[in-house]
């Protein structure tokens, strides 16, 4: 018991000792609480959840498919910026060619 109330007496001593923290201006208080007039993005060429996800799929086999349709769809955006066409988009050969094959029709 002796032990528990010496105890009990430190942390109080601890608590009440020293300078208390300055509750800080009013104004800086509001000036904190509003967001800020822009954001900053940074956009990055590499998906890291597409990068690990191949990766681990050369390590195993995935029980389940959940990434499929998450790294099918950053691969057509990967190919749509390198201007590739991507399978759900036609090649420009093959629209040359159905307009070639109409003219000469």
């Amino acid at each position: 018991m002796d032990e528990s109330k010496e105890l009990e007496r430190r942390l109080s001593d601890m608590l009440t000792e020293g300078d208390m923290e300055a509750s800080g201006d009013a104004e800086e208080q509001e000036r904190q609480l509003i967001p800020p007039k822009y954001e900053v993005r940074i956009q990055t060429e590499r998906d890291p959840i597409v990068e690990e996800t191949l990766k681990y799929r050369t390590m195993a086999r995935e029980l389940d498919d959940r990434y499929d349709r998450y790294v099918d769809r950053a691969a057509e955006q990967g190919a749509r910026a390198n201007g590739e066409p991507t399978p759900s988009q036609p090649a420009d050969q093959d629209q040359v060619r159905d307009s070639d094959s109409d003219s000469e029709a």
